[in-house]
């Protein structure tokens, strides 16, 4: 096998996770940034690509000052974030979606023509015994609001990378 045909069929092979939330400056950066400091850590063999967006999300927008303060206090990094809108590319792409909240996921139904490879989840679904599967937003409230919300995605970031490495 050539060396442009070996590349093409690692290409092929990439499964794309994408966290969804409202702007993608509060709860999806720091899903991504989580989500991306698990599979690094994990021994997946999968070649996964994690990205956040939002559905409302202005592009370029840098992560809010509480969410890098929260996921900093874990030894990662938000200050390269830049915010993206969910598109319609990104979406067929996609293997796997997790959004924060039961309205985000009937608004991707509703604005999108999903793809049926890539099943759209609540990032909390997988956990189990877990009350509340929805990750309320915390824009505009304080650093101890964001902390709340990032040790529940701690929480529910070994369900999904379980989930991933059974279903890519």
């Amino acid at each position: 096998m050539g060396r442009k045909s070996r590349k093409k069929k690692e290409k092929r092979q990439e499964k794309l996770v994408v966290f969804i939330c409202t702007a993608n400056i509060c709860r999806s950066p720091m899903a991504e940034k989580l989500f991306e400091e698990a599979l690094a850590k994990s021994e997946t063999k999968q070649n996964i690509r994690v990205f956040s967006a939002g559905l409302t999300a202005a592009n370029g927008d840098k992560a809010s000052e509480n969410s890098c303060e929260a996921v900093k206090e874990l030894g990662l990094d938000l200050s390269d974030h830049r915010s993206s809108s969910v598109t319609r590319g990104t979406l067929q792409n996609a293997s796997a979606i997790f959004c924060m909240t039961e309205s985000h996921r009937a608004l991707m139904h509703m604005y999108f023509e999903l793809p049926e490879n890539a099943p759209v989840f609540l990032m909390r679904e997988f956990v189990e015994g877990a009350e509340d599967k929805e990750l309320p937003d915390p824009f505009g409230q304080d650093l101890a609001t964001y902390k709340v919300c990032r040790d529940k995605m701690v929480e529910s970031i070994p369900s999904i990378l379980k989930w991933v490495e059974e279903n890519f």
